[in-house]
């Protein structure tokens, strides 16, 4: 009896090597390893008024890189306040559309009443899904995501679902900052990565947003 309890034992042992691991490092819907968010902002929306943040940013030379001219139609996705929304809307004229795309219904509420009050009637709110953007289809022609993208569970499924709104043509600018992803920030060969593996490519990529170079701006197209 010891002599086959023993042979029983060694034939477990064979079996279990064959068997996967159940410790398995966990992976995301997309096949790739889940990486760090930070929660996205739900506080005072006025944080993002900042007085020389245009400057800071140059964002009248980050629109002439995205070719946002009058007529144009442009997504702002993570839109806050609606600071780029507003300025964006003034720049395509009463020609455009600029939808401005958050999750938080407080946020798209305040941009609304904000687009009402300084007479911007080509702004359109829109509430959309953390994964979803629920812009309609063929209607933009160009995307920014301004400090936006660090806060995004699951990025590829998010730009997966941005192409069928994406014109021929149009670029997708990602503006955010070297960091872990619960830092607000998050590696922009990570951001590179996952737009690759949502069927994007990399077109331009500068550094002129901030002085200290921590941020970044990519300028993403779909392939």
């Amino acid at each position: 009896m010891p002599s086959r309890r023993v042979s029983l034992f060694v034939l477990l042992l064979c079996l279990q090597s064959f068997l996967p691991s159940t410790h398995a490092t966990a992976q995301s819907p997309t096949g790739g390893q889940k990486r760090k968010t930070s929660e996205p902002y739900t506080g005072d929306l006025s944080i993002f008024e900042s007085a020389g943040r245009d400057e800071r940013l140059q964002i009248d030379r980050v629109m002439d890189v995205l070719g946002i001219s009058a007529g144009k139609s442009v997504a702002d996705i993570g839109a806050g306040s609606g600071w780029f929304t507003v300025r964006a809307a003034r720049r395509v004229s009463a020609t455009g559309v600029v939808y401005g795309v958050d999750i938080n219904p407080e946020a798209t509420d305040y941009i609304a009443k904000r687009a009402e009050k300084e007479k911007l009637p080509n702004v359109k709110a829109i509430l959309s899904k953390p994964d979803d953007p629920q812009l309609p289809a063929s209607s933009v022609d160009a995307v920014l995501m301004l400090k936006t993208y660090h806060e995004i569970a699951r990025p590829v499924t998010l730009l997966r679902n941005l192409r069928p709104a994406l014109r021929p043509g149009a670029k997708i600018g990602i503006i955010d900052r070297d960091g872990n992803g619960e830092d607000h920030g998050v590696g922009r060969e990570i951001v590179i990565r996952e737009a690759k593996q949502a069927g994007y490519k990399l077109l331009e990529q500068y550094d002129f947003v901030k002085a200290d170079k921590m941020d970044y701006f990519l300028v993403l197209a779909a392939e």
